[in-house]
């Protein structure tokens, strides 16, 4: 069963300054594929320093049609500006609404507020993640960077995006979960084909 996973976020998605193949989209799918799962298509939604609100206005060409699951990573943009986390839980809040309105299952992955926006900004936006996966019942993990952020050896010169090798880091750890999301996003698929097959009934 064919299935497109779509990677909507940011930089981190995007690859910044990695060569075509060493984002994080493409690292994932070639990971997938050595692990047997050869239909899935991981494809790159990654804008550099977008928002959540940016995600947001583009959110629904962004993840078209052809789309069966959604890894959804933004956020770290915001708490770099120090926007208010109450707009970027908005934000994020409207985009899996919206996502969930097309029964598209979600891997949200979270983020956390950089220590030196202080300790109530941190209180406001770290717990962002776990509380919209809990309220929407998605899978969720974290923290994108884990294992890999303040890492010099993972990271570029600016210390804030992943080399390949950091991508790879993320990859492995997040793939338990990756994994979850495929199975959701087929048992969603099998539930619909069950659906168009059923006989319609006589009001």
């Amino acid at each position: 069963m064919p299935l497109t996973i779509v990677a909507l976020g940011d930089s981190l998605t995007a690859g910044y300054r990695l060569p075509p193949d060493a984002g994080f989209p493409e690292q994932l799918e070639a990971a997938l594929k050595a692990r047997g799962y050869e239909n899935v298509t991981v494809r790159n939604a990654g804008v550099s320093g977008d928002t959540t609100s940016g995600g947001l206005s583009r959110l629904d060409w962004a993840v078209g049609p052809e789309t069966d699951a959604v890894i959804l990573e933004l956020g770290a943009n915001d708490a770099l500006r120090g926007i208010d986390p109450a707009i970027a839980r908005r934000n994020l809040d409207e985009i899996i609404t919206r996502l969930k309105k097309r029964n598209l299952p979600i891997l949200l992955a979270g983020m956390y507020a950089p220590p030196n926006l202080g300790k109530e900004y941190a209180a406001r936006f770290n717990p962002i993640y776990p509380e919209l996966a809990k309220q929407y019942d998605l899978i969720l993990y974290p923290f994108f960077l884990e294992g890999v952020a303040a890492d010099p050896d993972l990271n570029l010169g600016d210390g804030l995006h992943p080399t390949r090798k950091g991508v790879a880091e993320i990859v492995t750890r997040i793939m338990p979960d990756v994994e979850k999301l495929i199975a959701e996003a087929r048992e969603e698929s099998r539930k619909e084909a069950r659906e168009s097959a059923a006989p319609a009934t006589a009001e």
